[in-house]
């Protein structure tokens, strides 16, 4: 059984996307390695999306009680896209 890695934040996600295309488009790495990169840029992308998603949802979750203060509702993610 393998190990998965540990999920990367938001953050860590964009800054390891934005470094792939600064690496694609240097213009120096071989079909393969392109090929690769761009496979990896489309599973943080995809990971970034479904974050954004989540939190988008954690804040419409929030709605007020009957004296209409602010009240935070969980939000459970479904996990499903």
């Amino acid at each position: 059984m393998s190990e998965q890695p540990p999920e990367l934040t938001l953050e860590a996600a964009m800054e390891r996307l934005e470094a792939i295309v600064r690496e694609m488009e240097g213009g120096d790495l071989p079909l393969e390695t392109l090929i690769s990169k761009y496979e990896e840029g489309t599973r943080l992308s995809k990971l970034c999306r479904e974050k954004l998603d989540g939190a988008e949802q954690r804040i419409r979750m929030i709605t007020r009680d009957a004296a209409g203060n602010p009240v935070l509702e969980e939000f459970e993610s479904t996990g499903e896209e």
